[in-house]
């Protein structure tokens, strides 16, 4: 009877902390939650008012008394498409080279190391760095292509460590089948251990566009504040070697320089809604593939 309970007493205690741990845990699910949406319930409530059609498709205008944000909304998505393009490739196959080719070692260790490193450094130092490496010794100045070169150094240890995590989660026996089967290492690769490790890459990506959109110290120092509009299809392309300040640039300004704080918020509405439209469409994108992957 004494051991019976005692066994008895010590299950009851179990379970007591098992419920105790598992409330905590919703606990801290739901405070994530409420403080998330409370945040984008008091980002609304304060700027939806300042968003208009006007606002959303003219340029600010002291002459005009105008207040609009299209030309920050175009220089944003111009530096997240060029710097994606140039960073993900590279990021990519730094984490193919580290993960499927490279001998493990001390130089892969140092590598891993500096990547690390790397992704820990303030964003003012890589500013400070850019506008005076890209921007004076290079001569490209104030610009969205100073912009996105420095944007590419920040982000380029987002995107190799998350593909060399998704790498590592591919089960050894697809390289062994692959093998077996007579396919050679990058068949493999490109066939295999890409379309499996998808949704891990497509995680770094979508950290890396959220980190470029909310950026705004290293921008000031290397793309600058201008506003304008290009005027046609050609001088669209010709944007990307002049200034241009990106959405979180002109909302810093806005709340700091200016005082405006409505205009601040209507663009942080206008920042909310943009980050949801991309990381929903690169989750729908990596569902396709995914589901392409399933189906051969």
């Amino acid at each position: 009877m004494n051991d019976n309970s005692a066994l008895s007493f010590k299950w009851s205690l179990q379970k007591i902390k098992d419920i105790l741990t598992l409330f905590l845990i919703y606990l801290c699910a739901a405070f994530s939650v409420a403080l998330l949406i409370g945040i984008i319930v008091y980002v609304f409530i304060k700027g939806v008012g300042s968003v208009n059609l006007n606002f959303l498709t003219t340029v600010t205008s002291v002459m005009k008394g105008n207040i609009g944000i299209v030309g920050n909304i175009v220089n944003t998505l111009l530096i997240i498409l060029l710097t994606m393009l140039i960073a993900t490739p590279i990021g990519v196959g730094a984490a193919i080279y580290l993960n499927e080719y490279a001998k493990k070692g001390r130089f892969v260790d140092i590598i891993e190391f500096a990547t690390e490193t790397l992704s820990g450094i303030p964003s003012i130092i890589f500013g400070l760095f850019g506008m005076l490496f890209f921007g004076q010794t290079l001569g490209l100045g104030y610009s969205l292509i100073t912009g996105s070169l420095t944007l590419i150094l920040m982000v380029l240890p987002l995107i190799t460590r998350n593909t060399q995590e998704a790498l590592k989660t591919v089960p050894e026996s697809y390289r062994q089948g692959a093998v077996g089967l007579g396919a050679g290492k990058w068949y493999t690769i490109r066939t295999i251990l890409l379309p499996s490790s998808m949704p891990g890459i497509i995680t770094g990506v979508i950290l890396a566009i959220g980190r470029i959109v909310g950026e705004s110290a290293a921008l000031l120092f290397t793309a600058g504040s201008a506003k304008g509009l290009p005027k046609s299809l050609e001088g669209l392309f010709s944007k990307l070697s002049q200034s241009g300040g990106t959405m979180t640039v002109q909302l810093y300004l806005s709340a700091t320089s200016e005082g405006d704080f409505d205009t601040a918020f209507g663009i942080a509405v206008v920042l909310l809604i943009l980050v949801f439209i991309i990381n929903l469409g690169t989750k729908k994108l990596a569902e396709k593939i995914d589901v392409k992957r399933k189906n051969r």
